[in-house]
């Protein structure tokens, strides 16, 4: 697993031995050249595992990355990505279950771009899209990006509308932004 653009590119991630399943390279490939930028954006890495979605966000010039997983493994590999890359000054860490431990983010704390990348079939996509959506963490004009199982329909809230799937094998992007 590899840093493929920006700063810290080719540099070498740590990855699990196992309970973490990091997104796929061609799948975060295809996610950053459908992005074009996150140049100064402020961004959410929910379930963030490795931390590799965040760490690429960071690489390729966002001005703020919070992470946010449930397992400790996760934030100390995080920790520890973040220190190879040399990105620790950019990002936050935060320990909670989601959606529901979102709650301790500070609030009116907003973000530019949110990757939601929950485990699959676990049916987390749509109770995370709702919170988000309740507690207005999405910009004006930011976008949400959620890589999930095709068999986990996204059932958009109200504020928020899908305008792209993309499917790589096993794996579903979809693409929202405020409707």
């Amino acid at each position: 697993m590899k840093i493929l653009g920006g700063s810290a590119k080719g540099r070498t991630l740590k990855s699990p031995k196992e309970g973490i399943r990091p997104a796929l390279a061609k799948v975060k490939g295809a996610i950053f050249n459908i992005l074009a930028s996150c140049e100064g954006e402020k961004v959410l890495d929910l379930f963030a595992g490795t931390g590799n979605i965040g760490l690429e966000a960071l690489s390729r010039g966002a001005s703020q990355v919070t992470f946010v997983d449930d397992s400790i493994q996760a934030i100390r590999l995080i920790r520890e990505n973040l220190d190879r890359c040399g990105l620790t000054d950019r990002a936050h860490l935060l320990k909670t279950k989601i959606p529901w431990g979102l709650e301790r983010l500070k609030r009116g704390q907003i973000f530019n771009l949110i990757f939601v990348d929950p485990p699959y079939d676990e049916r987390l996509v749509n109770p995370t899209l709702r919170f988000i959506a309740r507690e207005k963490l999405l910009a004006p004009g930011g976008r949400i990006i959620v890589e999930h199982s095709p068999r986990e329909k996204i059932t958009a809230p109200e504020d928020l509308q899908v305008v792209d799937e993309r499917k790589y094998g096993q794996t579903l992007i979809t693409f929202l932004t405020y409707g």
